[in-house]
C-alpha cells in the first residue's frame, strides 16, 4: 500500500476522517499517481539514457479533482504531495503561480525576442516532474487567453505532470467570461491530458468543523479572540498546541507592493481590519486577497463615525470583494453589522454592506464554493 493510502485509512480509523467513498476513489487514483511518478523520476535518474527516455515518453497522466467546497480536496492534495517521493515537485496556489507567469511573461516581452510563452514554460518546467495546484480558478481575460498555449507548452512539450483541486467541473470554468472563446481550448486540453475526478459528495466537511461557532463575534475581547482562534485550528488542522509557529505569507498585490498576511495556511488568512482598512488600499488589493484565499478571519474591527469614513470606505470595498468571491468571512468586530457605522459621508451606502454581512453568514452564502459566481 501506498505512504498516502496509509496515511488517509489511518485518519479514517482514527475518527479523524469520516469514511467517504468518494474520497476513497480520489486517493486511490492520487496514490497511483504517485507511483508512476516515482518510476519515472528513478528511470529519469539513470544518466543521459534516462533523460532521453524522458523526453521521448509522455509524463504520467494528470488529475483534475474538483468538487464543491469543503468536500476534502486540499486535504487530499497535502496528502498527496507531503507523502510524493519525488524531489522535483512544487505545490503553489493557482492565483499565486498566474502572478508569476504574468511577470516572467513581462520579462520576456521586453526582451523583444518572439513568441514569449515557450520560454516561460520552460523556466517554470525546470528542474519540475509534477505540478501541484490548490484552487484552480480563471476570473480575468488576461489569465483565460494564455492558458491553454501556457498549459500546453508545459505538460505536451516540457512533460510536466499538473494536479489541480477546483471547485468547478472543466466545463464550467470561467463560465460567461469575456472573450471564452479563447479560453475553450484550455478546457478541451485539460479533458484529453487530465484524468477529472469528481468530489463531489454530500457531506461539506468544512462546514461541519465550523459548527457551533458564529461567523461574526462581538464584542471584542478574549472570547471573540478565542472563537475564531478555533475556527482557524479546525479549518486548517494546525495543532493549537504549535499556534506560535502558525505560517505566515506575503501576497503580492501587483506593482511591487506586498501584503504581509501574519497568519496564512491552507487557503485560510487572518487579517486585522487595521492592516486591511486604516492603510491606502483599493479595490485591486482586495481583489487579490478574495482570489488568494476561501476563508478570511479579520480581527478587530472597530465602531466607525464621521471621523473614520476613508476607513468605511475601504470597508465596503473589502466585503464587496469578498461577497463577489463567495469568501467566507468570519470576523471579530467592537458591534453587530448595523451598529458599525451610523453616522458619517457614506453612511446610508453602508447598509448595502449590512445587508452583505447578513447574507454572508448564512447557510446557503456559506455552501457556495470559493469564486463560485
Amino acid at each position: 500500500m501506498s505512504a498516502m493510502l496509509e496515511r488517509y485509512r489511518a485518519l479514517v480509523e482514527a475518527g479523524e476522517l469520516r469514511a467517504d467513498p468518494e474520497q476513497l476513489v480520489a486517493a486511490t487514483r492520487l496514490a497511483q499517481l504517485q507511483d508512476e511518478l516515482e518510476r519515472a523520476e528513478n528511470e529519469g535518474s539513470q544518466g543521459l539514457l534516462g533523460k532521453l527516455l524522458r523526453r521521448k515518453s509522455a509524463p504520467p497522466r494528470g488529475i483534475y479533482l474538483w468538487g464543491g467546497v469543503g468536500r476534502g480536496k486540499s486535504m487530499l492534495m497535502d496528502l498527496f504531495h507531503e507523502t510524493l517521493p519525488i524531489k522535483a515537485k512544487r505545490r503553489v496556489h493557482f492565483h499565486a503561480f498566474m502572478i508569476e507567469v504574468h511577470a516572467l511573461l513581462r520579462e520576456e516581452r521586453r526582451k523583444e525576442a518572439g513568441d514569449p510563452i515557450p520560454p516561460v514554460a520552460a523556466a517554470l518546467a525546470r528542474d519540475l516532474r509534477c505540478l501541484a495546484f490548490d484552487e484552480m480558478v480563471v476570473n480575468n481575460s488576461a489569465d483565460a487567453m494564455i492558458m491553454s498555449r501556457l498549459f500546453t507548452q508545459l505538460i505536451i512539450e516540457q512533460g510536466v505532470t499538473v494536479v489541480t483541486t477546483s471547485n468547478r467541473a472543466p466545463s464550467e470554468l470561467y463560465k460567461d467570461g469575456l472573450n471564452r472563446e479563447h479560453f475553450l481550448p484550455f478546457i478541451a486540453l485539460i479533458e484529453r491530458e487530465l484524468d477529472v475526478v469528481p468530489l463531489n459528495g454530500p457531506v461539506d466537511y468544512r462546514l461541519e468543523r465550523l459548527g457551533g461557532i458564529d461567523m461574526w463575534h462581538t464584542p471584542l475581547g478574549e472570547e471573540a479572540t478565542a472563537q475564531v482562534r478555533e475556527a482557524f485550528f479546525r479549518l486548517t488542522d494546525y495543532p493549537p498546541e504549535d499556534s506560535a509557529h502558525v505560517p505566515s505569507a506575503e501576497l503580492d498585490l501587483g506593482g511591487g507592493r506586498i501584503l504581509q498576511v501574519p497568519k496564512s495556511l491552507k487557503g485560510v488568512a487572518v487579517l486585522s481590519f487595521k492592516r486591511l482598512c486604516a492603510e491606502a488600499r483599493g479595490a485591486s488589493d482586495y481583489l487579490a486577497v478574495a482570489r488568494a484565499y476561501h476563508t478570511v478571519i479579520i480581527v478587530g474591527i472597530p465602531r466607525m463615525g464621521p471621523d473614520n469614513r476613508n476607513e468605511a470606505a475601504r470597508f465596503v470595498t473589502l466585503i464587496d470583494a469578498l461577497y463577489e468571491n463567495k469568501v467566507k468571512l468570519l470576523a471579530t468586530a467592537a458591534a453587530e453589522p448595523e451598529q458599525l457605522y451610523t453616522a458619517g459621508d457614506g453612511s446610508f451606502e453602508f447598509e448595502r454592506t449590512v445587508s452583505r454581512l447578513s447574507e454572508m453568514q448564512s447557510a446557503e452564502y456559506l455552501a457556495l464554493g470559493h469564486g463560485e459566481a
